[in-house]
This record gives C-alpha cells, structure tokens and sequence, in this order.
C-alpha cells in the first residue's frame, strides 16, 4: 500500500520515513529479453538459458539496468502524490548491484525518505530503493532517486 501525500508540508516533513514495501515482482526471462531488445544488450548472462546454465550464475541473469529500471515501477507502489501539478525525475545517486537477479527470482521494492527540500515551487524528494530478492540478504540494486513534485497551489 502506497504511504499517501496530498501537500508540499507533508512531503517535507517524510524525510526519514520507512515507506514499507511492495509486493513480490518475478523476474521472468520475457522481460530480460525485452529489455535486453529495447536496450541492444544481448549478453549470453541475459538471454541464452542453455549457455548461462553453465556460466558463472548457474543461469540466465536480469540486466543491472533492469533492476535499476524496476525502481521506478516500484515508486508508485511506494507512495503516491495527490494533488500533484507536475511530478519528474530529476536523476539518482548512488546506485550499487550488489547481487545479482536470477531468471525466475522475486523481487520487491522497500523504500525510505532520505531527504525532502524546496527547489523553487518544487520538493524535491530522495527515496532510496532497495530492490530486494526474495530468500537472500544482498539486495538487487540500492539506488537514491530523485525526484521533484511541483503541488497544485490550492494544496500547499
């Protein structure tokens, strides 16, 4: 269930907040493909099971990049803006694979405010992203993104 904003103030009084988490996505070997076609990454790891089985992961594995990408599936599912004039991605920081996504694992998002300010007419928020993989302890991706709600002016 998504933590719920409807103002600037609330949104800047997050920073710290844990936003729990989302529900279990399975990586599935379509969507590696998919994104390995939209991306013009075709490496054997991502898309050719028979000789991933016998490469270093025991299989075909997700991109970094799709992990990553998963954040921002994630976010909505995270929290959600109401009144919301303009909402845009302002860019991440810190992003780091520390394990590996196998073909066939869940995974889901777990998110914390690590920081919100004014820019301008704008909160610009920091949600660090854990994607998490469902039995280990090392997460997918961590990634701090960055992102700015501009609020309609009869919520502030």
């Amino acid at each position: 269930m998504s933590t719920r904003f409807s103002n600037a103030t609330q949104l800047l009084a997050a920073q710290g907040l844990n936003l729990g988490v989302t529900d279990w996505l399975e990586v599935t070997q379509a969507r590696v493909n998919l994104f390995a076609e939209a991306t013009g990454d075709q490496q054997w790891i991502h898309v050719d099971p028979e000789r991933a089985a016998s490469g270093p992961f025991g299989g075909c594995i997700a991109h970094g990049y799709l992990t990553l990408a998963l954040a921002n599936l994630f976010m909505p599912q995270l929290m959600a803006i109401d009144n919301l004039a303009m909402g845009v991605n302002y860019g991440t920081d810190r992003v780091r694979f520390p394990a590996v996504v196998k073909v066939g694992a869940r995974v889901r998002g777990q998110g914390q405010v690590v920081s919100a300010e004014r820019v301008g007419t704008a909160v610009q928020v920091v949600v660090r992203i854990s994607i998490e993989i469902e039995g280990t302890e090392r997460p997918g991706c961590v990634v701090d993104t960055i992102s700015r709600y501009t609020f309609n002016p009869t919520s502030e």
